[in-house]
């Protein structure tokens, strides 16, 4: 599915988004859907390939363990949508298939840790998550692997918690859009057109214009912070390189979760058991000592995972002292360093300028939500599934934050 070039642009559309990976594709694919919508959806994207997105790039899971309610509740709709995304994105026959496996986030921790996660499971469960609370006997009873010597308990998700193929969540959102008349252009957005409080056209790099009735900024990492720039709003998202590294483990490591040490660390299986052992992916985010600059290019840090990562991992589950590293990538987080939670709907005083930023390294498993949420808030004026309010714009104007202590 290619993207048309700019040149071919209509004159005008109803609603313009910048950025069309998995944010701004659900967005849009959630407006065209809606049947009080009869306009017309563009949607902007620089890069077609989408191989540096972090829709590609992402380690594609999903989780309830956060420790605000909003967070809990997006996440309680995208797995009910991932479950059925071979009917909700079908297209004619067509039916995508996205790998999900409910293999479930276990969160441990020690003394210190353990009042923070009792307390966040409580919430969890008030909400209607199927997460468990285990002490170390029960721990080590259903992961006989791991090292429960420190912990004082885990939270596990039974069901509802997982991974899934990142890319392929993108292109289901991508072609059910374009089934239903959502135009894909190739394009960098250059400049925002105001007209007192309202945005009245998106210029692009090439010269092209493009009349709208609203714009989305869904720029993602590499370019959300610039999109809203051009319509004179700041906001506090800036892109951090993040790695994911691969190796294997000739050890059996029995019906792994996606583990999140105390140290940061975290590992899931990625796959089936082949000749070398079985496959599993993992990194950290950087601790509150290290440096943790704006990014915006792809070399892998080999001595992070070597001088943290492995350490720690192979403390958690001994078996991981003899392992083959593999392949590694990096990506790019789009980070609020506000409250590290997504900044979403109208901003700076604009009637017709909408933000889907910030995500923080969640924006795949948020996706389903949002998009349904935003397609909301510009068709009808307020949200009705969700009530995504508390994640508005103008909670970091009143120095309101979100706090999320399930950050990872």
């Amino acid at each position: 599915m290619t993207s048309q070039p700019a040149s071919q642009l209509p004159a005008s559309a109803d609603v313009v988004i910048i950025g069309g990976a998995a944010i701004g594709s659900s967005i849009a694919c959630h407006i065209a859907a809606d049947p009080a919508f009869t306009g017309r959806v563009v949607v902007i994207e620089k890069d077609p390939t989408y191989q540096f997105s972090a829709s590609a790039l992402s380690a594609a899971s999903i989780r309830q363990q956060y420790s605000s309610a909003v967070n809990i509740r997006i996440s309680l709709y995208g797995i009910q949508f991932l479950r059925e995304i071979g009917e909700r994105l079908a297209v004619g026959g067509d039916r995508p298939e996205i790998g999900l496996t409910e293999g479930g986030y276990l969160y441990v921790a020690g003394p210190e840790g353990a009042p923070v996660l009792e307390e966040n499971n409580a919430l969890q469960r008030a909400e209607g998550a199927d997460i468990l609370l285990l002490d170390p006997e029960a721990l080590r009873a259903r992961y006989p692997w791991l090292n429960t010597e420190d912990l004082s308990c885990g939270t596990w998700g039974r069901s509802g918690e997982g991974w899934f193929d990142g890319w392929g969540l993108m292109q289901a959102f991508r072609k059910k859009a374009r089934s239903l008349g959502v135009i894909y252009a190739e394009g960098q957005a250059a400049a925002i057109e105001r007209d007192g409080a309202r945005i009245s056209a998106v210029r692009l790099a090439d010269g092209s214009r493009i009349a709208c009735g609203a714009v989305v900024n869904a720029a993602g990492a590499s370019g959300g912070r610039q999109v809203a720039a051009l319509a004179g709003v700041d906001i506090p998202v800036h892109s951090k390189k993040r790695f994911v590294f691969s190796f294997t483990c000739k050890a059996e490591i029995h019906d792994a979760p996606l583990l999140i040490d105390p140290s940061g660390a975290w590992f899931r299986p990625e796959g089936r058991r082949g000749p070398e052992g079985q496959l599993f992916i993992g990194s950290a985010g950087p601790t509150a000592e290290m440096d943790d600059p704006d990014s915006d290019e792809f070399d892998v840090d080999w001595g992070f995972f070597d001088d943290f990562i492995w350490p720690a991992l192979a403390t958690r589950v001994p078996a991981f002292e003899q392992i083959r590293p593999g392949r590694a990538w990096a990506g790019h987080y789009d980070m609020n360093l506000f409250d590290h939670n997504a900044i979403l709907g109208k901003a700076g005083g604009l009637e017709n300028f909408y933000l889907a930023n910030g995500f923080s390294g969640h924006g795949l498993q948020q996706s389903p939500a949002v998009g349904r949420g935003l397609a909301e808030l510009i068709l009808h004026g307020r949200y009705l599934s969700l009530d995504l309010s508390e994640m508005s714009f103008e909670r970091i104007a009143a120095n309101r934050p979100l706090l999320e202590r399930n950050v990872i």
